[in-house]
């Protein structure tokens, strides 16, 4: 049995959280990565017309969205005490 295609909303929703998730890395380069990877990856599955292809592409976001969250709480433990020369005004 196939998965179905994510709806709209679902999808927004999941870039949405990957973007949010990304901005709560205390390290410049990892968050702006993170970030980019991001924006990247929905660009590239943004013309995904197959169904089966879409639902695998949103089931692949899903799981990099639980590594994520789970990396943000390791990189925290760990985070540097000094801020990118990025972050500095």
């Amino acid at each position: 049995m196939a998965a179905a295609s994510p709806s709209r909303s679902q999808i927004i929703s999941l870039f949405r959280s990957l973007l949010r998730t990304s901005r709560q890395f205390s390290d410049y380069n990892i968050r702006e990565y993170s970030k980019r990877r991001t924006i990247d990856a929905f660009r590239m599955n943004k013309l995904l017309s197959d169904p089966s292809a879409a639902a695998a592409a949103f089931s692949d976001g899903k799981s990099q969205l639980e590594v994520a969250k789970r990396q943000v709480l390791v990189y925290s433990l760990y985070a540097p005490k000094v801020k990118s020369v990025m972050e500095l005004n």
